[in-house]
C-alpha cells in the first residue's frame, strides 16, 4: 500500500508518462454541449475510457443519452464492440449520470509495466470514440431531431 503521497506521484507520473507518449489534444471537455465530456480513468484494478453525460436538467441528461443509444449498434459494429451503456449510473456521491464506456480489466496504475498496455488502450478507445462522436455530433447536439 501506498502513501497518499505516493500515490499522487505515481498518478502524476503515469500522467506525464501518457501525455509524453501521446502528445496530442484529446477531445475530452470540448464536446460543445455543456456537461457531456469524454474522461480518461485508471485505478488499481482497470482502466477505462468514459462519455459522461451529466447535464443538471434531467430532460437534457435523458435526451443526449438516448441520442447516441440510438447510435448503439452504429458504434458497436463500426467503432467499439465493447461499449458498455448505462442510463442511470450512480456515482460515489450519489449523483446519477449517465454513461457510456470501455474498460480494460486486469491492470493496474500501480504497476509500471501496465502503464504501456494502459496507454495503448487509452489511445486506441478515445480515438474510435473521438471518431463516432465527431461523425454523429449534429445529430446529438441537436435537440430539434428527436431519436
Amino acid at each position: 500500500m501506498y502513501s497518499k503521497k505516493e500515490a499522487l506521484f505515481i498518478k502524476k507520473d503515469f500522467w506525464i508518462a501518457f501525455a509524453s507518449v501521446y502528445p496530442r489534444k484529446w477531445l475530452l471537455y470540448d464536446t460543445k454541449i455543456k456537461d457531456v465530456t469524454f474522461k480518461f480513468y485508471v485505478d488499481n484494478k482497470k482502466a477505462q475510457v468514459l462519455l459522461d453525460i451529466e447535464p443538471k436538467d434531467e430532460e437534457l441528461r435523458k435526451i443526449y443519452f438516448e441520442k447516441i443509444e440510438s447510435l448503439k449498434t452504429i458504434l458497436h459494429e463500426e467503432y467499439l464492440p465493447e461499449a458498455i451503456f448505462e442510463r442511470n449510473f450512480y456515482l460515489e456521491n450519489g449523483k446519477v449520470i449517465s454513461r457510456i464506456w470501455v474498460e480494460k480489466l486486469g491492470v493496474s496504475l500501480n504497476n509500471k509495466s501496465n502503464w504501456g498496455e494502459i496507454f495503448l488502450f487509452f489511445k486506441d478507445t478515445m480515438s474510435q470514440f473521438e471518431l463516432f462522436y465527431n461523425e454523429y455530433e449534429e445529430y446529438i447536439k441537436d435537440l430539434e431531431t428527436n431519436t
